[in-house]
């Protein structure tokens, strides 16, 4: 019963703005590291982490929706941006770690012109935030024993769980009290 109790805060919660600001508020904050780590920090992102930033700001943009316009759609159509930038998320920090930790680094190729759509060249219109201009070998900066790919993949699977324990909450609405 702790469970369907849980279940219907969550629900109740998911449909507050508050709830839509805190996600921006995270993906913004994650944003703002990256940005640090590039600008103050000089450690230049590769093309992975250029994928991964836009996966955090794809993410921002879904948080955005339901603080614009609050409705059952807009949430939906949140919560549908939310995990696939979640999961692209996930599949690119997952990629990158493939070729950090690679046997043979010689035989992993990374890009160094991302390849966003012909109509939205984010790396042309916005280099200081979207051009690639690191090694996708590069590791130098840790935290508690893990680098910046693996940081972002545990980020990127508590989105997901997150997401998941959410969309769940859908179908748990709050019993009205007599």
């Amino acid at each position: 019963m702790a469970v369907t109790a849980l279940l219907e805060r969550t629900h109740s919660f998911g449909q507050s703005k508050w709830s839509w600001f805190l996600l921006a508020l995270s993906s913004t904050g994650l944003t703002c590291a990256a940005l640090y780590f590039q600008h103050v920090l000089d450690l230049q992102p590769c093309i992975k982490c250029i994928y991964q930033r836009t996966a955090v700001l794809g993410i921002l943009l879904a948080a955005l929706i339901p603080l614009i316009v609050n409705t059952f759609a807009t949430r939906l159509l949140a919560l549908l941006i939310w995990g696939y930038s979640a999961f692209e998320g996930l599949m690119a920090s997952r990629a990158h770690l493939e070729i950090i930790f690679a046997e043979n680094p010689f035989f992993m190729v990374c890009d160094i012109v991302p390849n966003f759509p012909s109509f939205m060249p984010l790396h042309e219109w916005l280099p200081s935030i979207f051009a690639a201009t690191g090694d996708c070998d590069e590791n130098s900066w840790q935290f508690l024993g893990m680098g910046m790919a693996s940081w972002l993949q545990v980020i990127f699977i508590a989105h997901l769980v997150v997401l998941i324990w959410v969309f769940i909450s859908l179908f748990f609405k709050p019993k009205q009290s007599a």
